[in-house]
């Protein structure tokens, strides 16, 4: 039981903590509405279950070899979110709202599953949680059960940012000052993957 309620301490922390997931989540949820934000969450959720999946798989290896793990997703992570970022920074007003839909749901769930799955941040969140957190002779299946809720926390979370950041009063505030926020949005996104570039993970 203490372990359990550790496992969800930890992963309520880490998900209400802000971030590159948080700032997709609202730059989609407001540009282009509810139900692309809240399938970007879903692919955040996704890319949390790859996390999950190879630390369980490999959890000698992922132990031994974390830091090489680390710096090998942060490099790729990184580049990443500086490319979204200044895609975001560079981005063009939409002043036609019937162009909102210009992102269909693979492209949704793509944004939200890479920055998640290469973001190496939540890479050392799982790792940690499994290795420092978790009982090396706790079963599979309830290290399983740990990984769909660390994913289905992020998903709830995320969802309830896509719904707030859609919302119509909001949303409308937000796209009449959509250039000031893309590149606020971008600004960030691109600091955070230059910080990822320079960060040095224990």
């Amino acid at each position: 039981m203490g372990e359990f309620i550790a496992v969800i301490i930890i992963t309520v922390l880490a998900v209400v903590s802000p971030g590159a997931d948080f700032a997709v989540v609202t730059r989609n949820s407001y540009l282009y509405g509810r139900s692309v934000g809240i399938i970007t969450a879903l692919g955040i959720s996704t890319g949390v279950l790859i996390h999950v999946a190879y630390t369980i798989l490999a959890l000698a290896f992922v132990m031994k070899y974390t830091p090489q793990l680390l710096n090998i997703i942060k490099y790729i992570g990184a580049g990443y979110l500086i490319y979204i970022g200044y895609k975001t920074f560079t981005q063009k007003p939409i002043l036609d709202t019937g162009s909102l839909s210009v992102i269909n749901s693979f492209q949704a769930l793509k944004y939200g599953f890479f920055t998640n799955a290469l973001n190496p941040k939540t890479t050392l969140f799982v790792v940690s949680t499994y290795t420092q957190i978790i009982s090396i002779s706790t079963p599979k299946i309830i290290l399983l059960g740990y990984g769909i809720f660390m994913s289905f926390t992020h998903f709830f979370w995320f969802s309830l940012i896509s719904i707030l950041f859609s919302s119509m009063l909001l949303r409308q505030k937000m796209l009449a000052r959509q250039v000031q926020m893309n590149k606020i949005i971008g600004f960030i996104l691109c600091m955070l993957g230059i910080t990822l570039l320079f960060a040095k993970f224990q």
